[in-house]
């Protein structure tokens, strides 16, 4: 067995385990890794800055961008802090699996239960952001998943003191002879791997036999490079072309904090505001020009269409002409990842949504307005996975959605869209309980099936369900 074959065996051998594994040895683990993380602080900031260095060296000689550069930062104030607390956050959410979501009596005695389980294999890839190894080991954990993680080149020493620390947590807890059962886990070392270069990548890829979904995070190269070379599921997004319509009855004072809030808080964020669509009554009344002076004061080059263009350049374009500029028909379909926001000038809600389902990206997309009926057309008739009323799209998040973190965003129409959190990583499986019932009992003049609901209530279990049945009983 080659080495990228034995990653994926291992992977999934971890995948069988951690499907038998209880919440109570999930959160001994996430303790654990949390502690281990925390105590190896320093080598890891140490090895960030070495990933620093050497990146800024190549956004200097133009070889990477400057977003990919501001995504390795683990040194910021209070961000290595936020990454651990994600891990505590993740522990503390009702674990997904094993839950009953559908029940039904097909006849005394034999029962169908609807019951959440594990994907099983997860190969995420993704470029920079180092603290998406942390973010997806918890959340795989915490479902009963494995995971095999792919970071760029960019974070290669980064991504590899986390790890390292990660399974040195999961060995010591595997080989603990603590008499104390409360600090033992049976998760393998193994449910968590990583791999370092792109023809581990390539091998990985091929192995649909032991690898159940992909999930990449990075550039649109990077999303469509991997939908096009494997069998396997993937899971994700290839861009994130947001864009906030600013209605007829939108209130300025709104507009300019949700405008200046979903372009300028993390421009290089993929629910980054790249598109400004405005009614065309804002024009003439000041409205736009007032929007846009605020946006310029943030920073933000505005790449604006003939009508929209034309009504600044009497008063803001003279003043700021390197930051109006005309727009191309491209600049509508470009993830800037920067500053830099393209406006089109639009008669109607309609063809606001025009616009957006010809060429957005089924990602996150607002509407700034007063009226509910026009909110509830805009939210029912773009087709993206999040649809907003008077909120910035940089709400397209995980963490913010109350998820404890995401391993990605997905734009799929299959079981997960939008941030996927921990529910987005289950799937489920059918289980029959019977007691020697077999099919040719049933039929023209023999049993008739039942097919009676049995009630679920929210987030129950099996065996909570089966607790409730012996009380019956």
């Amino acid at each position: 067995m080659d080495n990228i074959t034995q990653i994926a065996f291992n992977a999934r051998q971890a995948a069988n385990v951690l499907q038998t594994v209880d919440t109570a040895q999930k959160s001994v683990a996430l303790k654990l890794i949390k502690q281990k993380l925390a105590s190896a602080k320093d080598d890891i900031l140490k090895a960030n800055k070495i990933d620093k260095d050497l990146a800024l060296q190549q956004v200097e000689a133009g070889k990477l961008s400057s977003s990919l550069y501001k995504r390795l930062d683990l040194e910021g104030p209070g961000k290595f802090d936020t990454m651990l607390e994600g891990i505590s956050d993740i522990d503390q959410l009702e674990d997904p699996a094993g839950k009953v979501q559908a029940a039904t009596r097909l006849d005394n005695g034999l029962e169908l239960y609807r019951v959440s389980c594990p994907v099983g294999v997860l190969l995420v890839i993704f470029e920079a952001r180092p603290e998406v190894v942390v973010n997806i080991a918890a959340l795989a954990i915490k479902s009963g998943n494995a995971a095999i993680l792919k970071g760029g080149k960019e974070s290669f020493h980064t991504c590899s003191a986390i790890s390292t620390a990660i399974r040195q947590a999961l060995d010591e807890a595997a080989k603990s002879s603590s008499e104390n059962e409360d600090e033992k886990t049976i998760i393998p070392a193994d449910a968590v791997q990583i791999v370092e270069s792109r023809q581990d990548v390539d091998g990985l890829l091929k192995q649909d036999k032991y690898i159940d979904m992909v999930i990449p995070r990075g550039s649109n190269s990077l999303v469509k490079y991997i939908q096009w070379n494997t069998r396997i599921p993937v899971l994700g997004h290839a861009d994130g072309l947001c864009s906030t319509y600013v209605a007829a009855s939108a209130k300025l004072e709104l507009a300019q904090k949700v405008v200046v809030d979903a372009k300028t808080t993390y421009p290089a964020a993929c629910n980054s505001t790249e598109t400004l669509l405005v009614h065309d009554s804002h024009l003439s009344s000041g409205f736009f020009a007032t929007l846009a002076k605020t946006l310029i004061d943030h920073g933000v080059t505005l790449k604006c269409d003939p009508p929209s263009l034309a009504s600044l350049q009497d008063n803001v374009a003279k003043d700021h002409t390197d930051k109006v500029l005309a727009s191309t028909e491209e600049d509508y379909d470009t993830e800037f990842l920067d500053l830099i926001l393209a406006v089109k000038t639009v008669p109607s809600v309609e063809a606001a949504m025009e616009h957006i389902n010809e060429h957005g990206s089924k990602h996150t997309d607002a509407i700034l307005t007063e009226s509910e009926k026009e909110a509830k057309q805009f939210m029912a008739g773009v087709d993206a996975a999040g649809v907003y009323w008077n909120a910035s799209t940089r709400f397209a998040d995980g963490f913010r959605y109350g998820f404890g973190a995401e391993v990605g965003v997905s734009t799929n129409k299959t079981h997960a869209r939008g941030p996927v959190g921990l529910e987005g990583l289950v799937i489920y499986k059918y289980q029959l309980h019977g007691n020697g019932h077999a099919s040719g009992d049933y039929g023209s003049g023999k049993r008739a099936y039942l097919h009676e609901r049995i009630p679920v209530q929210e987030e129950e279990s099996l065996s909570d369900i089966s607790h409730k049945r012996q009380r019956i009983d």
